[in-house]
């Protein structure tokens, strides 16, 4: 049902091709923001009081996908910007060994410990929404809730023919292959061509495309590569049912995917074991909900925070 989602996603992942001296440095900071640097992200903060929020962007990701939200965030609430090592141009530091998601997790969670963080909100887009769940299925106490943008708790169901229940051990030779695939870009050309054609069913509106293709050649390919396999065998439907905090999922819908309908039985079936779960649907958009719909986006993110 979702699989030419599937397939332009892991190509436009697969697009970080350029060697390390050729990238571009990525985007510059959002902020002016001190950014306090860990083995396996950074981050930056914006706003001095009110409740904290943590946002946590996708593969390939760097923190300015936050840039229409945060803003108008740091008015009310402390917002801490996270940005993946490897992403965005920076250094990949502990994110070349195996391990970047459970790394992203840990120092997450070491954030809120060491900051003595309380009463959380952490909003996570595609990987980082499955950040988000990881954290909250590990310790259900470190955050109070958390909004899941555009992503699932096992993202090859999307590629899965018609009644088949696909494991991780079914899926991991083929994310295998990926990754190397992706890995071995390192050192070589990125294709801009391919990078815009790919960029084109992530994001509707033009501009969005071109931030979303810049991204993406800007990310280190080794980092992309590791994180896009485990993202792939990781299955966190196990976990759901241990979740004790309020879970918003936010899913987008356009005419170009199935119907909004369709993509909404999608996610309500996949997320129906979280004890709290209420689901949002925003359109017309693609997967950068925050990019093509900026406005509903905020309204949904405020929505999240008030409730």
């Amino acid at each position: 049902m979702m699989t030419l989602r599937f397939s332009t996603l892991v190509a436009a992942i697969a697009l970080a091709g350029a060697p390390a001296s050729a990238r571009p440095s990525g985007p510059a900071p959002s902020t002016g923001a001190a950014t306090q640097q860990m083995d396996h992200i950074s981050v930056q903060m914006l706003g001095r009081s009110g409740t904290p929020v943590i946002l946590v962007p996708g593969l390939s990701s760097p923190r300015a996908v936050w840039d229409g939200v945060a803003p108008e965030l740091a008015k009310t609430h402390r917002v801490f910007l996270v940005q993946v090592n490897g992403f965005g141009g920076d250094d990949p530091r502990g994110n070349l060994a195996d391990g970047v998601l459970a790394g992203v997790v840990d120092d997450i969670g070491r954030l809120i410990a060491t900051r003595h963080l309380d009463h959380v909100a952490l909003v996570g887009h595609s990987m980082g929404g499955l950040v988000g769940l990881m954290l909250a299925e590990r310790d259900g106490a470190t955050i109070d809730r958390l909004l899941v943008v555009d992503a699932l708790p096992f993202f090859p169901v999307t590629m899965a023919p018609p009644g088949v229940d696909l494991t991780v051990a079914m899926v991991a030779p083929q994310a295998a292959a990926m990754r190397d695939a992706v890995a071995g870009g390192y050192g070589k050309p990125a294709d801009a061509a391919a990078a815009e054609a790919t960029a084109a069913g992530l994001a509707l509106l033009p501009g969005s495309r071109a931030r979303v293709k810049a991204w993406a050649m800007a990310a280190d390919p080794r980092v992309t590569a590791r994180a896009l396999y485990e993202d792939l065998t990781t299955d966190a439907r196990p976990g759901l049912g241990k979740i004790r905090v309020p879970v918003t999922v936010l899913y987008a819908w356009n005419d170009q995917r199935p119907s909004r309908n369709r993509a909404d039985q999608l996610f309500r079936a996949q997320y129906a074991a979280v004890p709290k779960v209420s689901f949002l649907g925003v359109g017309p958009s693609a997967h950068f909900v925050m990019l093509d719909q900026p406005a509903q986006f905020q309204q949904a993110v405020d929505t999240f925070l008030q409730d």
